[in-house]
């Protein structure tokens, strides 16, 4: 009884939050969606926008950190439901704006309320979910954003082509406030509220040598790994950060590309993404139930490097295949693709783009699942929280370094010249933790017969 009470309420407490944290993540990128809508309006250079999005990017990275801490003292559901609730205030005060100073000052307050989102969901999944589970529904839950990403472009230029963005930033905003009530009321901390027993968060295959329930904050903070897994997303969040926020702008400006295969680009890196988040979650799962977690290397970091060098081939090819030329050249790709152009009518560049979009999204999204993941198992019980807050937030410095830094070096430079920068950065990142695979992985405290 208690077994199908507990999966009722997963149903419902799951399908509110991926409900909800799809809103967050499409009011999270609404100005990119818009952005051509926008400045074809509002004057903004390369500056400009940099300076908007890095606004967000660095109050998202702050409030998802205090978030994080937060989730281990506070209600989820409230934490949950009153960040959506500001997420569609601050979009529809956004569609009534016209200066810069505004929009960034407004875009700072969205990543303001954006770092409430993912933390609370992190503690419900912990809570509802048995651990044999955690890695998949994370992952699952994970792919609201690529759900948002992936409609967000058609849905955007489908509603600019009848209405203006301003219309477009209200009416996503006036939705982000009504289910935000939604989610307060389906969305519960965990099982004991509504008179079930809590799930059972014993020991797993693998148990010998885990963290201490009793490791201090100064003990996560001096172990190794947490900074090894922190550089690490800080470099796989900002590298895909570049290619979501201006992959569009890229094709477009200096590849002569039409707006509609920007938006492609765009939907299909998140359907990709969405592939390669749960394939991520999923695989690794079955590679922990097979050889099950010890205290050095961890059995999801085969999965997690093949997807980086993944990033890495697929932005080298983005770079150096794709030009204005594409529709005239002859490359491999080029035959290779025509039976399927054939059948879809599209031209073989635009499934080449399409393609790429695909293959980056998939091996992008996959490392991002399988850091937190990462984050929250190999940290000790009493400080898992705190753990994910502190390498979500070096990623979300990689977010901010995606916009005004990566955009001041287009400016000077060329777009291709800072794509090639990100996929160098990409690459030595993957070298160096591939180098590092083995380390110590079990944060906190080690207990002495362990170690």
């Amino acid at each position: 009884m208690a077994a199908r009470g507990h999966g009722r309420y997963r149903a419902v407490i799951f399908a509110a939050m991926f409900a909800g944290y799809t809103l967050y993540y499409f009011n999270r990128k609404t100005f990119s969606f818009v952005m051509p809508a926008v400045m074809a309006e509002v004057p903004l250079g390369k500056d400009e926008l940099g300076l908007i999005t890095s606004s967000q990017s660095a109050a998202y990275a702050i409030s998802k950190f205090v978030s994080g801490v937060l989730s281990d003292r506070a209600s989820a559901r409230w934490l949950f439901s009153s960040g959506l609730l500001m997420v569609g205030l601050v979009n529809v005060v956004f569609s009534w704006s016209s200066t810069v100073t505004a929009f960034a000052g407004l875009w700072f307050l969205n990543g303001l309320a954006q770092g409430l989102g993912w933390p609370p969901c992190g503690k419900v999944l912990r809570k509802w979910f048995e651990p044999s589970q955690f890695g998949t529904w994370w992952s699952v839950l994970s792919t609201s954003m690529n759900l948002a990403g992936g409609l967000g472009p058609i849905v955007a230029a489908l509603a600019s082509q009848n209405y203006d963005w301003r219309v477009t930033l209200s009416c996503s905003g006036f939705i982000c406030v009504v289910v935000s009530f939604v989610c307060l009321v389906l969305i519960k901390n965990e099982p004991s509220d509504v008179g079930l027993p809590n799930i059972d968060q014993g020991a797993k295959k693998g148990k010998k040598g885990s963290s201490s329930d009793n490791s201090t904050l100064t003990e996560l903070l001096l172990s190794p790994y947490l900074w090894v897994l922190s550089t690490g997303y800080l470099v796989v969040f900002g590298v895909k950060t570049c290619c979501t926020d201006w992959g569009q702008l890229f094709l477009i400006q200096e590849r002569g590309q039409s707006m509609l295969v920007g938006s492609s680009y765009m939907s299909a890196l998140e359907i990709g993404g969405l592939v390669g988040s749960i394939a991520a979650g999923y695989l690794s799962d079955r590679a922990v139930a097979r050889v099950g977690l010890s205290s050095y290397g961890n059995p999801r970091h085969t999965l997690l490097l093949s997807m980086m060098a993944g990033m890495c081939m697929s932005m080298f090819l983005f770079r150096v295949t794709v030009t204005s030329e594409s529709p005239k050249e002859n490359h491999f790709w080029t035959v290779a693709l025509q039976p399927l152009a054939d059948l879809t009518g599209l031209k073989e560049h635009e499934l080449w783009i399409l393609t790429l979009g695909a293959v980056f999204g998939f091996s992008s999204y996959g490392p991002i699942a399988l850091f937190g993941v990462i984050a929250n198992e190999s940290a000790p019980a009493n400080l898992c929280g705190t753990s994910h807050a502190i390498v979500a937030l070096m990623a979300n410095v990689g977010g901010f370094l995606a916009g005004l830094p990566f955009s001041t070096i287009a400016k000077k430079y060329s777009w291709a010249t800072a794509f090639w920068v990100a996929e160098i950065t990409c690459t030595g990142s993957t070298v160096a933790f591939f180098l590092l695979r083995n380390i110590r992985t079990k944060m906190g405290r080690i207990p002495r017969k362990a170690d």
